[in-house]
């Protein structure tokens, strides 16, 4: 790659002198980390529920290789053609969720999953970017023209995606459709009043989740009444913390994992602290954040309301659900069934992720080529 010089007008060229080469060695690294923890933490997760040990290992390794061309990929698309991709994909994402609605299988207690050509998808993990690159155009396109109904648009389709989550029912996805939407809002000048409303009445989604929602209603009891309920999950994650120490009993070699259910998914981050250690668990949180901070120095920079609002939207997404695993992990968050993403095992999760990476890639390429593109 280093053989491309500053001239190199071809396409790969361009790409490689204003793509931000930082960011995306973070995210290769990532999933180079997340590699290893699927070899870590799944044979004994396949065996537990009476598979072969390296079932979710091949399964995995299928997918890392296409999601990391499909990130560069897409880190190549302009700002027009990423719009037009957000599209098509959002439409598609919407249509499955329905057919899922339908048609789709049940797993622990949800509907999310269906089946497509032998493969398990969950079509919701591809609505995420999509609908985050969407909100922006519309909230862009009434910036630039008041007489458009962006903000209309873009709060029905909010409307109609929450609305398909909450039928499945994923409050967790919920939650961060919900910021995506919120920040991307915020960002667009959303009134201080509308602030309020939406503060008030994100609290109202909790209470009626809460209330409505026997599962949610349970983890929430738990998290706030330890003594109460069943808490061998989150229990057996602090005990592979505490196992692992500062710099763990190294790969393999972990004994609390056998034990920890969904310890290839939810709880993949206790993993990494009983076999690598807390010095590991600090390189991940460290990866996350330097991610979710560069891509927003960057974006912050340009005048382009569309690439702020999208790349905030994306990032929000991205830095949220890692927060939200490794709190669950940790007893800081009440539990929530979400995957860290390009660490934990899910092909839909880790095709989805990089997508939206590769869009954060290609729009906070540098300005050189961003002029260019946007003529």
């Amino acid at each position: 790659m280093s053989s491309f010089s500053r001239t190199d007008r071809s396409i790969l060229g361009r790409w490689w002198w204003t793509v931000d080469r930082w960011n995306l060695i973070a995210l290769v690294l990532l999933a180079a980390i997340g590699a290893i923890l699927t070899m870590a933490a799944a044979p004994g997760a396949a065996e537990r529920i009476g598979y072969e040990p390296f079932h979710f290992v091949r399964n995995q390794f299928v997918f890392f290789g296409p999601a990391i061309i499909l990130l560069i990929t897409v880190s190549l698309f302009t700002p027009t053609t990423i719009r037009r991709f957000a599209a098509i994909g959002l439409i598609l994402a919407l249509i499955l969720m329905v057919i899922t609605l339908l048609a789709g299988f049940e797993a622990k207690g949800a509907i999310r999953w269906i089946s497509l050509g032998g493969f398990s998808i969950q079509p919701s993990e591809f609505l995420k970017p999509c609908f985050a690159v969407v909100a922006a155009w519309m909230f862009a396109a009434q910036k630039n023209d008041p007489k458009f109904p962006g903000r209309i648009i873009a709060s029905s389709l909010f409307i109609l995606v929450i609305g398909l989550l909450i039928l499945q029912p994923d409050f967790g996805m919920t939650i961060t459709v919900t910021a995506v939407w919120f920040v991307q809002f915020f960002l667009a000048g959303l009134p201080m009043l509308w602030v309020a409303i939406g503060l008030v009445g994100g609290l109202g989604l909790v209470v009626a989740a809460y209330t409505v929602l026997p599962h949610v209603a349970d983890r929430i009891d738990r998290f706030i009444y330890p003594e109460i309920g069943d808490q061998y999950n989150v229990n057996t994650s602090l005990k592979a913390f505490e196992n692992g120490g500062l710099f763990g009993i190294g790969p393999g070699e972990g004994l609390v994992k056998v034990d920890l259910p969904e310890s290839h998914t939810d709880f993949i981050f206790a993993v990494a602290g009983e076999e690598f250690g807390a010095l590991a668990c600090l390189l991940i949180v460290g990866l996350f954040g330097f991610i979710v901070l560069r891509g927003f120095s960057r974006v912050l920079r340009d005048a382009n309301l569309f690439i702020l609002l999208s790349v905030a939207g994306l990032l929000t997404q991205f830095g949220l659900q890692a927060l939200i695993n490794m709190g669950v992990a940790v007893r800081l968050l009440p539990a929530k069934g979400m995957t860290l993403p390009f660490v934990s095992y899910g092909g839909s999760s880790l095709i989805a992720t990089a997508i939206g990476m590769g869009m954060v890639l290609a729009l906070t390429r540098s300005n050189y080529l961003k002029r260019e593109d946007q003529k």
